[in-house]
């Protein structure tokens, strides 16, 4: 009981809606690089870190897959 009504208390405390994950992401899209075959993908997650051949071509995150492949045709490194 007691530890509940600490939780419980902590969200009340929270400000922020933000902290408490209540809502949803938007989709964010990227636009990766795999640097051995030299081709550009859209991808729906941020690649990891620690995959040494696929990398990020642009800082950009899209909000739409349509909004990415368009912006693809532009990328210079896909090009």
């Amino acid at each position: 009981m007691k530890r509940s009504l600490i939780g419980f208390c902590f969200l009340m405390v929270l400000p922020d809606p933000g902290l408490s994950q209540t809502a949803k992401a938007k989709p964010a899209f990227y636009i990766v690089l795999n640097s051995l075959t030299k081709t550009c993908t859209i991808v729906d997650r941020m690649p990891q870190a620690d995959t040494p051949n696929i990398t990020l071509a642009t800082d950009a995150i899209y909000e739409t897959r349509q909004a990415a492949e368009t912006a693809i045709k532009t990328v210079k490194p896909c090009s």
